[in-house]
């Protein structure tokens, strides 16, 4: 049997999976292990409501309050849990995977995701039977060890105006800069997910006028070919809306991808570019740094380096980065894909206050949106995974090593060559960035020649 706990969470399809026994051990260990007052807030998902019934079942169980937050960004639960001093958060989501799949992620009392130790320690309890387990293998005196009566178990308690406590975080963030969204046309795709019930609303006070796309749901049309994983709605809004700039959420709206009126895609480089900038420039960027991971574009480090801007990169994960910023003190750290964190407003990534930020840069530079984004230029980037029957030792091949090490001679200060094992299947990721697209794609071919011949 894996690791209960992947690297956001545990994960699976509903119901056979992540089954509600399964759900109502993880609230019973969230009780026990964060404490008694834990939030609960969910996506649009069909089988949300089955698995918030049943974590709540399991809070209860271990005498605890659930909190419930229903319907909300899963950063959102990380605000919460802070603004109502809960002990820590329970999200009912598995972000960007498809309508049949769910989720369950737990954060502490200060609203950041748990550590690998205390995960492992849930993962324990839960697999010697919860609850239940330890009184069935406790003496006769062991009362810590027992149930509890039908007289002292806990409650759920609704929270009231969960969303609106949500946007208007985000909203006086903005506000709180001098700055608004008026003028601002912005086209959003709200994926069938949680978004739909904050993101616009929150441009809309801001000022800015919002066309919207996926804002209803059935519980099984959630990141289906919408959303920030696919772009295609938002570009064909834009062109008939003529928007100034496009956002798309995924699932639970943990992350964001925006795009330009000419269908160019801004992804988590771009954005957190332009963030670092502007923070620099207030003095408010922490270190003189960012954080990414070592999948971000060549083009933003050289960007940042430009501009007297430090970047640290960590291994692939927002949990690496966020453990970074929080070791060493730092205030914006993100991935390509979309996921930024902004200590500085929340405990975790967050879509939409992304978004609002990214936009707030935009308004006080005076640029529009392609201008803003223009501190940085993409360097071509070729990816190619390559099937292998075991990807465990690549690393000790010394034939690979020196092809690595020939494409690094050749490319230069005018490119990157990185080279890793998938930690979720057999493959090896080989990814080359270039000056041209041309010397990207022949490198990345020539390397995936020959960890393929060498490893399988």
């Amino acid at each position: 049997m894996g690791r209960l706990f992947g690297t956001d969470g545990v994960r699976g399809v509903a119901n056979t999976e992540l089954t509600n026994k399964l759900a109502y051990r993880l609230g019973q260990a969230a009780a026990t292990f964060m404490g008694p007052n834990i939030v609960i807030g969910k996506d649009t998902r069909l089988s949300g409501d089955m698995l918030e019934a049943a974590a709540s079942a399991g809070i209860m169980s271990a005498g605890g309050t659930a909190l419930l937050a229903g319907i909300i960004p899963t950063p959102g639960v990380a605000l919460l849990v802070n603004k109502l001093h809960a002990d820590g958060g329970l999200v009912i989501s598995a972000s960007h995977n498809p309508p049949e799949y769910n989720g369950i992620k737990l954060f502490d009392a200060h609203g950041f995701k748990l550590p690998d130790e205390v995960e492992d320690e849930i993962e324990a309890f839960i697999t010697s039977g919860g609850l239940e387990g330890a009184v069935q293998v406790s003496s006769e005196e062991d009362n810590a060890a027992s149930m509890l009566p039908g007289d002292a178990v806990g409650v759920a308690v609704p929270v009231e105006e969960a969303t609106e406590i949500y946007i208007n975080h985000a909203v006086e963030s903005v506000r709180a800069q001098g700055v608004d969204f008026s003028g601002l046309h912005i086209a959003l795709d709200a994926g069938h997910g949680a978004s739909a019930l904050t993101s616009a609303a929150a441009f809309e006070r801001l000022g800015a006028k919002v066309t919207v796309i996926n804002d209803d749901f059935d519980g099984t049309d959630i990141n289906v070919q919408c959303g920030s994983t696919c772009l295609d709605p938002l570009k064909a809004l834009m062109a008939e809306s003529g928007a100034d700039v496009g956002v798309a959420h995924d699932g639970d709206a943990d992350r964001v991808m925006l795009v330009t009126p000419t269908g160019f895609e801004i992804d988590g480089d771009f954005v957190e570019a332009v963030l670092a900038l502007d923070m620099k420039q207030r003095g408010v960027l922490a270190g003189s740094t960012a954080v990414s991971t070592v999948m971000c574009n060549l083009g933003f480090t050289k960007a940042m380096e430009r501009e007297g801007i430090k970047v640290v990169q960590t291994k692939v994960g927002d949990r690496y980065v966020l453990e970074e910023m929080r070791a060493q003190g730092y205030s914006i750290g993100g991935e390509q894909s979309g996921h930024m964190i902004l200590l500085d407003y929340n405990s975790t990534g967050d879509g939409l206050m992304t978004a609002c930020q990214f936009l707030a840069a935009v308004v006080r530079s005076g640029k529009t949106v392609e201008e803003a984004i223009s501190v940085m230029e993409r360097f071509p980037q070729e990816l190619i995974n390559v099937r292998v029957a075991d990807n465990s030792t690549w690393a000790e091949n010394t034939v690979i090593a020196q092809a690595i090490k020939d494409a690094e001679v050749a490319l230069g200060e005018t490119g990157r060559v990185l080279v890793r094992a998938s930690g979720t299947e057999p493959l090896i990721r080989v990814m080359v960035e270039a000056a041209s697209a041309e010397d990207a794609l022949t490198h990345a071919q020539t390397l995936a020649a020959v960890v393929e011949q060498a490893l399988t």
